[in-house]
């Protein structure tokens, strides 16, 4: 993505900031005060996925959105850190240097792994939320064939370039929103397109899914001490409501709300409804 080109027309352009922290240089949005409420996205996605979220929640936390390494206006110094565990780490490695003291991690889908391995590595207790959490494997031979149909795809040097340079980049972002059973506002929408148009954005979002893992994450959820709230929607394409629920049902402090007439980006589609659970549920 390009600084200069794109930032002044992306949402909350006005609260980002770029911090130098090794592997990457983040991009980081810092909007309200109070407790720190830090924000990940998905795959794919960036921290403008959480825009309408901040609006509602902004007057009584500390929003720390941040866009993951290689995705958005992440620059991602070593490609090969973009699995989940060294995402974490370096998630951790920012923390501690910038002084935030997260109470709370929300993240959505592969966002939401991420909150619970970063949650379980502070030293204090930390709320997570997960919405649409993806805690769930592929089935059958999709659970070993897509991994590595992502890992030499990534591999290939000019395949970014091959996704991000099809036509009608909107057509083609409506298309794969609109897939995940959610229908969000136009701004969002024209986001997507502009994510998908971008070489860099493309290639980290592979890089992600080609080292991604969930064998310990799945293993240990019983082991996991901090309160958990998952949002599930009802029209979620990506990652059915199943996947949450049983995901709590292993854990010792979790439930689940049940969200209906949404899809996997219902935060997006609803920022007002979704914010009033977390707000119930944390205050």
């Amino acid at each position: 993505m390009d600084w200069i080109r794109d930032l002044p027309t992306w949402p909350n352009a006005s609260a980002s900031k770029r911090i130098s922290c090794a592997p990457h240089r983040w991009h980081v949005q810092i909007i309200g005060q109070g407790p720190d409420v830090l924000l990940l996205h998905g795959s794919g996605s960036s921290a403008h996925s959480w825009a309408g979220l901040i609006d509602q929640l902004h007057t009584e936390m500390r929003c720390i959105a941040v866009d993951m390494p290689g995705h958005g206006f992440t620059q991602s110094r070593k490609p090969i850190r973009n699995g989940r565990k060294d995402i974490s780490q370096d998630l951790e490695r920012l923390i501690l240097q910038e002084g935030w003291s997260p109470k709370l991690i929300i993240g959505h889908s592969a966002g939401a792994v991420v909150a619970l391995d970063l949650a379980a590595r502070m030293d204090t207790p930390v709320g997570v939320v997960g919405l649409n959490a993806a805690l769930a494997q592929f089935d059958g031979v999709a659970g070993w064939l897509f991994p590595i149909m992502a890992r030499t795809l990534a591999s290939i040097p000019f395949t970014a370039r091959l996704f991000s340079a099809g036509p009608n980049p909107q057509a083609r972002a409506r298309r794969l929103i609109l897939g995940t059973g959610s229908v969000p506002p136009p701004k969002m929408m024209r986001c997507y397109s502009r994510l998908i148009s971008d070489r860099d954005h493309v290639a980290g979002a592979l890089n992600m899914m080609a080292q991604w893992s969930l064998d310990d994450v799945v293993a240990n959820l019983s082991r996991f001490q901090d309160p958990v709230l998952f949002i599930t929607a009802e029209n979620d394409r990506a990652v059915p409501a199943g996947v949450s629920h049983s995901a709590a049902g292993r854990m010792p402090n979790a439930k689940v709300v049940d969200l209906t007439g949404l899809g996997h980006l219902a935060h997006e589609e609803d920022p007002g409804t979704v914010a009033r659970i977390i707000k119930k549920w944390v205050l």
